[in-house]
């Protein structure tokens, strides 16, 4: 048995005493809510959480495992957001916080009493994952149940989006495979074989947890990364031949919209008639502009502020001449065309998959303006010639405010290009 799975053994035994669901659950929100109070020393005292989750191979071989606790909690809209009420906002919501949200944690590496103190504690959107190609992947997801809601008792999936699995049991899909019911682990396998830029989110009442904030993104390095006869070592978005997809920095984008009414639904005991769907927030990385455009944060820290529980930034840095990949995923319910103003964007992919013919010949796309639908990726290209600050924005304008304000807000951010040498060498994506 790992660490982690003693935190819920109190919780499987009673299960098997044959005591009713709903004493079940309560009884895990008291145990893991003790643990939680009597762990955040500890949780304190971890190293910086990274931007993207890039494990490392062990010495016992080429396996990379990762751990992600799924949970609900608090988090911020954009400040000066008109309120909407009885929706936004919520009135349950703790101090500097006022959105209920469900979503994934990285909790790899921690303790039980560490794992178990993340409950309640939701980051959207969730972490990044980068993984290279020809790696076998672990993951295991817990589910730590739902703090604000302990009558539910929804279990939670991992879906690789648009990912080919070995088999449907780690699709993630419940009719097909499992789900993890709360106070339990599910260990998921991959082999990624294919470079691209993938997603992935909960697949259990999919509809209610992609909306209420259960998505993340993956990345798949290509093996042409360490180089072959014709093409040096470097970065490259895809196995090319030719070294087209070459890049110095990239920045990845979740793309989602927020429905205040259904948060506040879920918080508050009631249905939401999803026909209804009309979404008052429309984010990136989980964050409204000019949200987007703040630094990334650790989610453990609350020196982060009413942003803690959305540490990825938005923000894209760079210098005259260095190429920029977009990673560009939507995972929302509306289509989004992400426009660039003065600066040539050249889409090189959609959905992992290279814009090539089958004899080899370029389907890339020069534009202004990518148009990313539900459940599909993009990926891109720039190289800015010009100092400057530059708009990414959707180009439908409705979509640019936040909750109704006045100026613009929602689905944007700013492309900052420096002098040569005016930013350092890139150490993470999104930073």
């Amino acid at each position: 048995m790992n660490d982690e799975s003693s935190v819920f053994t109190e919780v499987a035994s009673t299960e098997r005493t044959g005591l009713g669901r709903r004493a079940v659950i309560l009884g895990a929100a008291g145990a893991l809510g003790a643990a939680a109070l009597g762990s955040r020393a500890s949780l304190g005292s971890a190293a910086a959480m990274p931007r993207v989750v890039t494990p490392q191979a062990t010495a016992a071989g080429p396996k990379k495992s990762v751990h992600l606790a799924g949970t609900d909690g608090w988090v911020s809209m954009p400040a000066n957001s008109p309120a909407d009420p009885p929706f936004f906002p919520d009135s349950l919501a703790p101090d500097g916080f006022d959105t209920y949200v469900f979503g994934f944690r990285d909790v790899t590496g921690f303790t039980a009493e560490q794992v178990a103190a993340t409950r309640g504690k939701a980051q959207i959107s969730a972490p990044m994952l980068a993984f290279d190609e020809g790696d076998d992947i672990t993951i295991t997801l817990s589910n730590l149940g739902l703090l604000q809601r302990p009558d539910l008792f929804d279990g939670h999936t991992l879906h690789w989006h648009g990912f080919v699995n070995a088999i449907p049991l780690f699709d993630g899909v419940p009719e097909l495979s499992l789900s993890v019911p709360i106070g339990r682990d599910l260990s998921y396998f991959y082999r990624a074989r294919d470079a691209g830029t993938y997603m992935y989110h909960c697949h259990f009442e999919d509809v209610e947890h992609v909306q209420m904030g259960m998505t993340g993104m993956v990345f798949v390095r290509p093996a042409q990364n360490k180089g072959t006869g014709s093409v040096p070592p470097g970065k490259y978005a895809y196995n090319d031949g030719d070294g087209s997809t070459r890049y110095d920095r990239e920045f990845a984008f979740m793309m989602t919209e927020l429905w205040s009414a259904a948060h506040y639904r879920d918080a508050h005991i009631q249905v939401s008639d999803w026909t209804d769907y009309a979404p008052s927030f429309w984010l990136l990385n989980g964050r409204g502009y000019p949200d987007t455009v703040a630094p990334g944060g650790d989610p453990r820290s609350p020196a982060a502020g009413r942003l803690q529980y959305q540490p990825i930034s938005s923000l894209i840095t760079c210098n005259v001449g260095e190429t920029v990949l977009l990673r560009l995923s939507n995972l929302g319910y509306q289509n989004h065309a992400m426009t660039l103003d003065n600066v040539d964007m050249t889409v090189i992919a959609k959905d992992a998959s290279l814009l090539r013919g089958r004899d080899g010949t370029s389907n890339y796309q020069l534009t202004n303006s990518v148009d990313v639908g539900p459940g599909e990726s993009r990926d891109v290209l720039l190289t800015p010639t010009r100092p400057g600050e530059y708009l990414l924005y959707d180009r439908t304008h409705g979509l640019t405010g936040n909750g109704g304000a006045a100026g613009l807000g929602g689905m944007m951010t700013v492309l900052r290009v420096g002098a040569p040498g005016a930013y350092g060498p890139q150490t993470q994506p999104n930073t």
